[in-house]
């Protein structure tokens, strides 16, 4: 058979092949050095966040930050809710906006009241409007748009659209739950919705009552509710929740 190339280019052959082995074929790119580990450069603020986090455990990771990524906000806390947000492993539905309350409520402390205003004054808590929302977030540098979820937030509000969440605590319609009756007598939001300042996907908690009888009741079936009646005394008269 006759040899790939002729015996005469070997003693150019064999020192070019040596090289690139060296170097692990590296030839033209900028995220491997010789002899080193390969460079990670940064394409954004959050990934600036990790890369920082990735240098803590291990001080010889090579890594490069652009200027433009060196930046404090949005921070590194943000970005993981976001993530998390819209995480599908994340218990709970993806909703239109990747909106945690484990960021809002748990981190920063936003009294649940804030922006589900009517939950002490109307049959339903409510929702926030976008502009409550913009009220806060209209005050943010603009490098919070890496995130999806805020550049969505900002499209909303320039349609003038609502925000379509998916409803997660729902009820037939012949059943009436009045919130401000609830609220008013001393129930904390976490009785029905969990803890829900830990949960950056808000999701039925799952939660079963078990009758005296040992018949099992889940969370917002009928039993349940009137399962909770009974233990604090309070009415059990039919028309109480139904129409």
């Amino acid at each position: 058979m006759r040899p790939l190339f002729p015996k005469r280019h070997h003693a150019i052959l064999v020192p070019l092949l040596a090289i690139a082995l060296w170097v692990g074929w590296g030839f033209g790119s900028h995220s491997v050095r010789a002899g080193g580990p390969a460079l990670r450069v940064a394409t954004s603020v959050c990934e600036a966040h990790e890369l920082r986090a990735l240098k803590t455990e291990d001080p010889d990771l090579a890594v490069e930050i652009p200027p433009e990524f060196d930046i404090p906000w949005p921070t590194r806390e943000a970005c993981l809710s976001h993530s998390a947000a819209e995480d599908p492993a994340t218990p709970g539905p993806v909703q239109p906006i990747q909106f945690s309350h484990k960021h809002h409520a748990g981190l920063y402390e936003i009294d649940c009241q804030y922006c589900h205003s009517g939950v002490d004054r109307s049959p339903v808590a409510g929702l926030p409007s976008v502009e409550l929302c913009m009220g806060c977030h209209a005050q943010f540098p603009s490098s919070y748009d890496e995130f999806e979820g805020i550049r969505t937030l900002k499209q909303h509000w320039e349609r003038r659209e609502p925000i379509e969440w998916i409803q997660i605590h729902r009820l037939p319609e012949y059943v009436q739950f009045p919130h401000l009756a609830h609220v008013l007598a001393g129930f904390d939001c976490v009785q029905c919705h969990g803890v829900v300042k830990e949960m950056d996907k808000i999701y039925l908690v799952p939660d079963t009552q078990w009758w005296p009888w040992q018949l099992p009741t889940k969370k917002l079936e009928m039993g349940w509710c009137v399962d909770c009646h009974r233990k604090n005394d309070a009415t059990q008269d039919c028309y109480a929740c139904h129409y």
